[in-house]
């Protein structure tokens, strides 16, 4: 009996995309080495936005790769992995990824809130997914871990030093100085 023997891996995302309606990027960030210059990952992704139906959620194949893709307004968000990746658990990294998106943007997910907020959705995608490795997708918690990194000041006693920014960690060391020596 031939068995099929599947690489089993940690990375299991090759890809994340946002791209607007024209197709043309907003945020790409690729974990591997599939497109390794500038000019093959705008290829690959005018294919797959011609491929892209326009419906609300959906799968499809492509180079040998599993596209999961959401569209929206005027944006579509897009997790690829590997032809043999399970398409289940990218979903839920496409829906965790755009639900915390969702509620950072107060439910307005379009291009024009998209790039005032840019710098909240980079810190999502990296709460998300690390070097390919899915590290969350709960919205909830990527939520939470973005609202603490993107205040510095956020004053949290009870929070680990590990969840903590060098920030948060020198104005709480600042501040417990000012009161020893008010003291």
């Amino acid at each position: 009996m031939d068995s099929i023997v599947l690489d089993v891996t940690l990375y299991a995302v090759k890809a994340i995309l946002i791209l607007d309606n024209d197709g043309e990027r907003i945020i790409a960030k690729y974990y591997d080495n599939t497109f390794t210059h500038l000019k093959e990952q705008k290829q690959f992704e005018k294919k797959l936005y011609d491929k892209t139906p326009r419906s609300s959620a959906d799968i499809i194949m492509l180079d040998s790769m599993t596209a999961v893709f959401r569209s929206n307004v005027d944006l579509n968000f897009y997790v690829i992995g590997s032809s043999n990746e399970n398409e289940v658990m990218l979903n839920c990294v496409l829906n965790g990824f755009y639900d915390a998106i969702s509620t950072m943007l107060r439910k307005n997910v379009e291009k024009k809130y998209l790039m005032d907020n840019l710098d909240g959705v980079f810190l999502a995608l990296d709460e998300v997914v690390d070097g390919g490795i899915i590290l969350e997708t709960d919205s909830t918690n990527i939520i939470s871990k973005v609202a603490i990194k993107s205040n510095p000041l956020i004053q949290n006693d009870d929070l680990p030093l590990s969840e903590q920014t060098v920030v948060q960690v020198l104005q709480s060391a600042k501040d417990q100085l000012k009161r020893s020596l008010l003291n």
